[in-house]
């Protein structure tokens, strides 16, 4: 995860240092979730057929291979969108299938709470990734940065490797490796699907623009740059508040019931993306706060919509069913960073409070969609 978000985390750096226009950067930050989701479907279905350790160890030796050549030969926004494309394909051959790793050799009462811890340890590699951006390219320049990510993917493929092998269960009848249809079908899963892609689609944008909007609203207050609340420091914060929301999330959903709660969690987070932007202004301590808090409420329903769609899930589909999740939801986080940057641009360049303000407000009217979909999809099951 330490090379995950290292781009967005340096944004600012790279826009200054290759002219990069606001869409532009955009299309760097999107294009790693694109290439996730393009990959996705192929990488964790065959995870219905073959130990999804395999695959996993793949992912993460492409990570290593991605982030040693972005340090070296990425000099400008071509060569920036390759290697990111191919660091998107290593998650999308490591998150989903880790998880189908940990789901084929768990044998706890509760596996939702499993899924939680899981998905959590995402917002904490988010923060890793975030601090050490931020601590690395200030003493050795943003190539160590990648140069290090890359060593901690080769690290993680050894732990993996050292996991004991499992056979997968196949679905009966046996099936099409990319027949979709029969998770496409089924509402109970769909609901959690389409709910997930709204909710992907408003995360990802906060962590790709986080640093930047923090920069931006330095420059209005003019104060607190040399505070330790830095833009990347609290990057990296923003992180572990999530992993404290994702778990708590889940936990919630086991005492109040999941459509309910995640119901409640989405409309709380479009109140606090329609209001961050316009805050810009405000005392830098308090913009900070303010996106913790943003960090935290829209995590809340991260694990819970993925054991969700887990839980109801067919027999022999998860893998499928993970496929179509994973999509769903990071072709929504490739797309939404970029669409950010473009309504930044046609709004004065993400120069002024209103600028970042309708951006963020655009995020919360397509945040709207998360209760309808959930609602509609899953039959309004609490």
């Amino acid at each position: 995860m330490v090379g995950v978000f290292a781009f967005p985390a340096l944004l600012p750096t790279f826009v200054d240092a290759w002219t990069l226009s606001n869409t532009r950067a955009g299309w760097i930050a999107g294009i790693y979730f694109a290439a996730y989701a393009g990959a996705v479907p192929v990488l964790v279905t065959v995870t219905d057929h073959i130990d999804a350790r395999r695959v996993y160890l793949f992912g993460a030796l492409l990570a290593a291979v991605s982030a040693a050549g972005f340090a070296y030969a990425a000099t400008g926004f071509w060569s920036a969108l390759g290697f990111r494309a191919l660091a998107g394909v290593a998650l999308a051959a490591t998150y989903m299938p880790g998880l189908r790793v940990l789901v084929d050799r768990y044998r706890g009462p509760r596996q939702s709470r499993a899924v939680s811890f899981y998905t959590s340890s995402f917002s904490f590699g988010t923060a890793a990734s975030f601090f050490l951006a931020g601590k690395l390219s200030t003493g050795f320049g943003w190539p160590r940065v990648f140069v290090v990510a890359a060593g901690c993917a080769i690290v993680a493929a050894g732990i993996v490797a050292m996991l004991p092998r499992v056979r997968p269960v196949p679905a009966q009848p046996v099936r099409r490796l990319l027949d979709f249809r029969p998770v496409l079908t089924y509402r109970p899963v769909m609901g959690y699907v389409l709910g997930y892609g709204v909710h992907c689609g408003e995360l990802f944008v906060l962590r790709s623009w986080v640093v930047a909007f923090l920069a931006f609203s330095l420059t209005l207050t003019g104060s607190g740059t040399g505070l330790w609340l830095n833009p990347t420091n609290v990057g990296m914060l923003s992180g572990l508040v999530a992993v404290a929301g994702s778990i708590a999330g889940n936990e919630l959903c086991l005492r109040f019931g999941r459509v309910r709660t995640i119901t409640a969690v989405m409309i709380a987070s479009v109140f606090v993306a329609a209001g961050i932007g316009f805050a810009a202004p405000l005392a830098y301590g308090g913009v900070v706060a303010l996106a913790l808090v943003y960090s935290g409420v829209v995590q809340l329903d991260s694990a819970a919509l993925i054991a969700g769609a887990l839980g109801a899930a067919q027999p022999g589909r998860q893998g499928a069913t993970m496929a179509v999740l994973a999509f769903t939801g990071f072709g929504t986080a490739a797309i939404s960073p970029i669409v950010f940057g473009a309504v930044l641009d046609a709004t004065g360049g993400g120069g002024t409070a209103t600028s970042w303000g309708v951006a963020f407000a655009a995020v919360a009217a397509f945040g709207l969609l998360g209760p309808l979909v959930l609602r509609l999809s899953a039959g309004g099951r609490a």
